[in-house]
């Protein structure tokens, strides 16, 4: 889930060639999106029909919402929590760990039929489709290493989510104390979901390489990178770049 702090000023490091940025709020929901064109309408729309099912399904399943541990299949759920149930239980967390996520990727494949490139990003947990390379900075709070590395995207793996989980910045919950967990998966529910479990894993700076470990365990996870402190462990397929 989103762990980042408010208000979102990293967002004024946002920028791509080409497209154009606009912030779409709806209730909870603060999403920045680049695109061809400003498409805040449709953005909207997608975001107002997606929170309806969501609230629907935790006003009428009690226990949701507070849930720690994977939610059981639901067949009859809407498809926003059907992805998140998936994604939570892959995970090992509880279903609103993939939430940030879910409803990042949900909102830009909406705009994949308007736009050839889209970018969502949902309290820092981003929906990437790119034709072009793109480099994806890492925030991890107070530590010397925030905003001194970052990912770099390869086009050809697109669409896929890059989230990050903190246990020392933002209001979501964290079990462990890394300043940044970040996943890569194709899917932005299950990155966001598996950026939390990784996070948990990491009390301290001595627990990163386990922490990485664990994450073979999934072969969806493309790439992973956790910062604690001055420590940086990374593994996966993707580089990462000083910035």
């Amino acid at each position: 889930m989103s762990t980042q702090p408010e208000p979102r000023t990293y967002r004024t490091r946002m920028a791509r060639e080409g497209l154009v940025g606009f912030r779409v709020k709806v209730e909870q929901t603060d999403l920045w999106v680049m695109a061809e064109k400003d498409f805040s309408r449709e953005v909207r729309a997608a975001v107002v029909q997606e929170r309806q099912q969501l609230e629907a399904y935790i006003a009428a399943h009690s226990g949701f919402l507070e849930a720690l541990a994977p939610w059981p299949e639901d067949p009859f759920a809407p498809e926003v929590v059907r992805e998140m149930v998936a994604a939570a239980a892959r995970a090992g967390v509880g279903p609103m760990a993939a939430v940030a996520g879910a409803l990042a990727e949900r909102v830009g494949r909406s705009l994949l039929a308007l736009s050839d490139e889209v970018i969502v990003e949902n309290g820092g947990d981003l929906f990437l489709k790119v034709k072009r390379p793109a480099t994806v900075a890492l925030f991890a709070g107070a530590s010397p290493l925030s905003y001194r590395v970052g990912l770099k995207i390869d086009p050809e793996r697109s669409p896929l989510g890059v989230c990050t989980s903190s246990g020392t910045v933002g209001h979501s919950l964290s079990f462990g104390r890394a300043d940044a967990a970040c996943v890569v998966a194709a899917s932005a529910a299950l990155a966001d979901a598996c950026a939390t479990a990784l996070g948990n894993r990491v009390p301290d700076a001595a627990a990163i390489a386990g922490a990485l470990k664990w994450t073979a365990t999934l072969p969806e996870i493309l790439a992973a990178v956790v910062i604690v402190g001055e420590k940086l462990g990374a593994v996966g397929k993707f580089d990462l770049v000083p910035l």
